[in-house]
């Protein structure tokens, strides 16, 4: 069984977080001791110069990846402490994830795809907060389309939703608006920010886009696998200056 998710403190944390590829001369180190915080109720940006250690960061914190060495915590859960099983059921029952592919089943309706988790875990939807979610993102008319009679900014919304659905500890967003022109990106951030201020989720995202890091209540900048700045309240032309200045 996986461990409760205890809901006071920080939605996840990484302590001592380390990340090497390699060994001798070829050694990467991908995270170099990391110690971040990611508060619940919040949207939260990660940025970084190609090679930062951004992706790696996300993809250790989501249990998607290992790390070589430290921590990481969905809550005050350990996922190191985790076998597989259990690693499983923590990402299937408490994370959320977005991706810049919308991982959408081209078979089932756009309602099938966003309740399609919940259906695998036989777990019945809150009816109520299903439709807030479907309300929040503009997908009222649409539920009954397939994901070839919705556009890409429809289809990231039914991936929002999805992640949304269940009710999860948090949301990990990779690049969301990376397959999107600007002002459907926009539109999508817009979605994602209204479900942290409105629906009370956390998500914390990776973008290399300034204009999207300006959605989030926080910036945490990488570089060469360490936390090396943070920004709250972003603006584009601040995001960009911090960025200038760890390349």
């Amino acid at each position: 069984m996986t461990q409760a998710i205890v809901t006071t403190g920080p939605a996840a944390r990484a302590v001592g977080a380390t990340k090497i590829y390699g060994e001798g001369d070829t050694e990467v180190r991908a995270l170099d001791g990391v110690d971040v915080e990611f508060e619940r109720a919040k949207f939260t940006a990660i940025m970084g110069p190609s090679g930062s250690g951004k992706s790696t960061l996300m993809h250790c914190q989501a249990g998607l990846d290992t790390l070589s060495g430290g921590q990481v915590f969905i809550g005050d859960t350990d996922l190191s402490l985790l076998d597989e099983r259990d690693l499983t059921l923590l990402r299937r029952d408490h994370v959320g994830f977005v991706f810049q592919a919308f991982n959408l089943v081209p078979t089932l309706s756009a309602l099938e795809n966003i309740t399609l988790p919940m259906d695998l875990a036989g777990v019945t939807p809150d009816q109520a907060w299903l439709d807030e979610v479907i309300s929040t993102v503009g997908l009222g008319d649409r539920t009954t389309h397939r994901p070839n009679e919705l556009s890409g900014g429809q289809q990231q919304r039914v991936a929002v939703s999805r992640a949304l659905a269940s009710r999860p500890e948090i949301i990990f967003a990779d690049e969301p608006t990376g397959n999107l022109d600007s002002t459907t990106g926009n539109e999508i951030l817009d979605f994602m920010k209204k479900a942290v201020d409105e629906l009370g989720q956390t998500i914390v995202m990776v973008t290399h886009d300034p204009v999207s890091a300006a959605y989030a209540d926080r910036v945490v900048f990488l570089g060469d696998g360490k936390i090396v700045d943070e920004l709250i309240d972003p603006d584009a032309e601040a995001v960009i200056d911090h960025m200038k200045q760890i390349r």
